[in-house]
């Protein structure tokens, strides 16, 4: 069994914005398949889906950003999913808009979201898809993130919603996180 979670804050007023890249990720996905969140518990909107033979929860957290890994933990421990079989969709500062990076593990990068979820679930051994949306140049960093993106900027980000659609395919499939870094980054 997987686990896909997108990060992102609840909320029509976050709707859309740069903090929000991992929920539009696994939306643009959701979309791809013809399928919905249609669960609530665990903390988070949800579905679990036999996809290309194998079982696997689709999860957005609806705890904010800074407590993504309750969400996270909760499903991950009630069906018993090793967080090496669990991708995390998020976005980050430090790439360039719409550039993709695959992570196998390592430390948060001062991601609030990945934080939570490394503190939550006790390890920082679980796979990250990271979608840049680049560090404010003028503006403050919260200012930056709960902003939309502008019409260029969101060209270049449905490109990478495009390629992670087959990343998570690709990671569904079995393959792991050196396969899709080797093809990826």
């Amino acid at each position: 069994m997987k686990i896909i979670a997108g990060l992102g804050n609840p909320g029509k007023k976050y709707d859309r914005t740069k903090h929000n890249t991992g929920f539009m990720a696994l939306d643009d996905y959701l979309k791809s398949k013809n399928l919905s969140l249609d669960k609530d518990k665990f903390e988070g909107h949800w579905t679990k889906q036999k996809i290309n033979g194998e079982d696997v929860i689709l999860l957005e957290p609806q705890t904010f950003m800074n407590e993504s890994g309750r969400s996270v933990a909760q499903i991950a421990n009630f069906f018993k999913v090793k967080p090496e079989d669990i991708l995390i969709i998020q976005d980050d500062m430090d790439m360039p808009i719409g550039k993709i990076r695959i992570r196998a593990n390592g430390k948060s990068g001062g991601h609030n979201g990945i934080k939570s979820i490394i503190r939550d679930l006790g390890t920082d051994k679980f796979n990250r898809l990271k979608i840049g949306i680049r560090h404010p140049e003028k503006t403050s960093v919260v200012s930056w993130v709960l902003t939309p993106f502008n019409a260029e900027q969101q060209k270049l980000m449905d490109d990478a919603f495009d390629t992670s659609v087959k990343i998570i395919d690709d990671f569904i499939e079995g393959h792991d996180s050196q396969y899709l870094m080797n093809k990826y980054n």
